[in-house]
């Protein structure tokens, strides 16, 4: 899983805590370790159980056709539906709702492949790379690279592309609320990230500049809203944006990758990637404002080309 570059000013918390002290607040029901935690993690380790057990393929039918049954009854798919028709208003009612039903069925997908991750790298045939000659470069040289990617597709396994086209890759992630099913989660992740994976935190940026500055590669998700980011158009509004890939990339001296992952049939994918320009002038804040518009200039061009394979429920412009 890529990691999501949000909230990188937010103070670090060991596992089992919360900001707010939380731990011994809660008591023996909601504490880090209760009762209700350890229901909700054997809840999602049963899920994860019955999902892992089946065939890699029969888990992703199954679990997208159950996302396309149940998802359109929530509020979120209003949501996404407001989003979509603001987005590309030259879609019929029509339309939209196939696009909204094909993104129930990627999302719903990728819930249940994330129990086979390990298939998925495994497996001949389940990714293919389109990895231009420059970004293959990039990812092999010595002076790093910032790879950012959006919620396409799969972006569980974006991480897995750049391991095989030859990156030396590591991530930062948001921690989950429950400390068991983050601890869980990780392990199935961390795999995929051999030169480390980071939770988010005010030491986060310096683990990161240091993965940069020994010349090997950060991913991360950079598609969602950012409160405290840059406002940069997005689908003709603007849209607060994190600017954490433009500011390492400037930074470091290192290129910016867009990467994507394109769904094909079934869980089967096809991932490319193209290097952006990075701004480099005497203006610091102007640069990284620059680059990230460029960064979602090139994220909006991937999913208009699929835009059933995006997130749309997100509140993407606030």
């Amino acid at each position: 899983m890529l990691a999501e570059a949000r909230g990188f000013g937010a103070d670090s918390v060991r596992a089992g805590e919360t900001e707010d002290g939380a731990v011994e607040l809660s008591g023996k029901m909601l504490g880090p370790f209760g009762i209700l935690t350890r229901l909700e993690y054997w809840g999602f380790r049963l899920v994860a159980g019955v999902f892992g057990a089946l065939p890699l393929d029969v888990a992703s039918d199954l679990s997208g056709w159950i996302w396309r049954k149940v998802a359109p009854r929530l509020r979120r798919h209003a949501r996404a539906d407001r989003n979509l028709s603001a987005s590309i208003p030259e879609l019929t009612a029509e339309q939209r709702a196939v696009i909204l039903d094909q993104m129930w069925d990627m999302l719903g997908r990728t819930f249940a492949e994330a129990f086979h991750l390990d298939r998925i790298f495994t497996e001949p045939g389940r990714l293919q790379l389109e990895i231009p000659p420059d970004v293959q470069e990039a990812f092999r040289s010595d002076r790093g690279c910032v790879i950012a990617c959006l919620h396409q597709g799969n972006w569980e396994v974006a991480s897995m592309a750049a391991v095989k086209g030859g990156a030396r890759i590591a991530g930062v992630y948001q921690r989950l609320k429950n400390p068991l099913v983050d601890r869980y989660v990780t392990r199935m992740r961390a795999p995929y990230y051999p030169q480390g994976l980071f939770t988010k935190g005010n030491d986060a940026v310096l683990k990161l500049r240091r993965v940069l500055r020994r010349g090997d590669a950060v991913a991360l998700l950079a598609d969602l809203r950012e409160h405290r980011g840059v406002a940069v158009p997005f689908f003709g509004r603007p849209a607060p944006s994190t600017p954490f890939p433009a500011f390492l990339a400037r930074a470091d001296g290192a290129p910016l990758i867009a990467g994507r992952v394109i769904r094909l049939k079934g869980a089967r994918f096809r991932v490319t990637a193209e290097i952006l320009p990075v701004a480099t002038t005497d203006d610091r804040h102007a640069d990284v404002e620059a680059t990230t518009a460029t960064l979602h200039a090139c994220f909006e061009r991937f999913i208009r080309e699929n835009p059933g394979q995006w997130m749309w429920g997100h509140r993407r412009w606030g």
